[in-house]
């Protein structure tokens, strides 16, 4: 019921996740990325605690992706219903599909990526996905919603999907890029899309009011001087 892609950008250091998903919200429970660290997409059967579980293990503890995507799954049990995805900061990869993970399956490692899904069309789905962003230029959020078009074109899941997320950590603790189709009938990695798409021109000018508010930008709503 989702396929997501997970990935790091080299020359900016950037981590972030696209991730879209037949339930509502799958924002709002499977993408987790934290800024120097890395970044988990937790699926299928989703334990949205996996995701800050495993950050914690790969900050504090040090541990490398796969030892710590072992001992967060170890530690939590049912890891048969989950699949995991996790990238850290300097680009090591783990991934996990359980053997009762949802219909047609896959995950597959890319260049600086990876990329799972559950409920697929077809396992090329993924492998779409992970293509897509390898060859796409530009900034990982186009990148990673590359993959995601890519993934549809590919037959997406078996079914319609209905929400979609976009979450991108750079230099600071908050995410840069923060954005979510919680509910759509129909293309939500399009609505998505245009929400990037609106949201782009206004990031720089986000970070500047949260930085040095003496510098902000003007908006011109009531209250906005």
């Amino acid at each position: 019921m989702t396929f997501s892609i997970i990935g790091r950008c080299p020359e900016t250091g950037q981590l972030g996740i696209a991730i879209s998903s037949s339930s509502i919200a799958v924002g709002a429970r499977c993408p987790w990325a934290r800024a120097g660290v890395g970044a988990v997409s937790t699926q299928n059967i989703t334990l949205p605690a996996l995701g800050p579980q495993i950050l914690d293990l790969l900050e504090h503890q040090h541990l490398e992706p796969d030892a710590a995507l072992d001992k967060a799954l170890t530690s939590n049990g049912w890891s048969q219903y989950r699949q995991v995805t996790v990238i850290d900061a300097s680009g090591r990869i783990a991934l996990f599909s359980g053997k009762e993970s949802l219909g047609v399956h896959n995950a597959v490692k890319g260049e600086q990526c990876v990329a799972a899904g559950n409920l697929l069309s077809d396992v090329r789905v993924i492998e779409a996905m992970v293509a897509a962003f390898e060859v796409e230029p530009g900034q990982l959020a186009d990148r990673l919603l590359a993959a995601m078009h890519a993934a549809m074109a590919a037959g997406g899941e078996a079914g319609p999907v209905h929400s979609a997320a976009l979450k991108v950590v750079g230099d600071h603790t908050w995410p840069i890029i923060d954005l979510r189709v919680d509910w759509a009938e129909e293309d939500p990695i399009g609505q998505l899309d245009g929400l990037w798409q609106a949201y782009r021109p206004q990031m720089q000018d986000y970070l500047t009011r949260a930085l040095n508010p003496t510098t902000a930008p003007s908006y011109g709503v009531p209250g906005d001087e």
